[in-house]
């Protein structure tokens, strides 16, 4: 069942936990993919130094001042983009990463487009991620209600969450240690291990 928008409507904290679990579906004109998530970032705005919206609105972080339920894709590294959901009521640009998720359903499709037949290296990293699902800049702003990508409840359970700080923002002075990553312990498809 494809989410409501209200679904979105919370703050990137409660929606980074929210979304382990769900799937992340996307039509391509070569088939359906969909992967379940299984691990996040909450990324918190104006407060948040690792936010790109910390410092306010810009032609980049516009859609994260919009109601949330849009997908907010930026590039990195100049070459790999990242996908993040839009969180929280218009103008509150709270966000979450996707770091993460197991591919469900067309595999075969997600492994020609990252040109990899590894499939725990299919969507284990945000770039990875928008390679299997063929998101670019172009799909920045789209609505997560739209016929070409939404994210859906199957009615999978997740028994434990766990919780870190995030990864590769040793950039943001204090918020470095802010615990806003969310994850499956167990599962074989994180970006990041953590080690004991």
């Amino acid at each position: 069942m494809k989410l409501e928008k209200e679904f979105y409507l919370c703050d990137g904290l409660q929606l980074s936990r929210k979304l382990i679990g769900k799937v992340l579906c996307r039509q391509t004109d070569n088939g359906l993919l969909r992967a379940r998530i299984i691990e996040t970032e909450a990324y918190m705005g104006s407060g948040d130094k690792a936010a790109h919206a910390s410092k306010g609105k810009t032609n980049r972080t516009s859609v994260l001042f919009e109601e949330g339920g849009k997908a907010y894709i930026y590039l990195i590294y100049g070459m790999y983009c990242c996908l993040n959901i839009s969180a929280n009521i218009a103008e509150v640009p709270d966000c979450v990463l996707i770091r993460s998720a197991e591919p469900l359903d067309g595999i075969q499709q997600m492994c020609k487009n990252r040109n990899t037949e590894n499939l725990f290296n299919l969507c284990s990293g945000p770039g990875k991620l928008c390679q299997a699902f063929s998101l670019t800049k172009h799909d920045n702003a789209t609505d997560l209600d739209s016929d070409r990508l939404w994210i859906e409840d199957d009615g999978f359970t997740v028994d434990r969450i766990a919780v870190s700080k995030r990864i590769n923002i040793d950039y943001a002075q204090e918020a470095i240690d802010f615990p806003w990553r969310f994850y499956i312990p167990e599962s074989r498809y994180l970006s990041v291990k953590i080690k004991k």
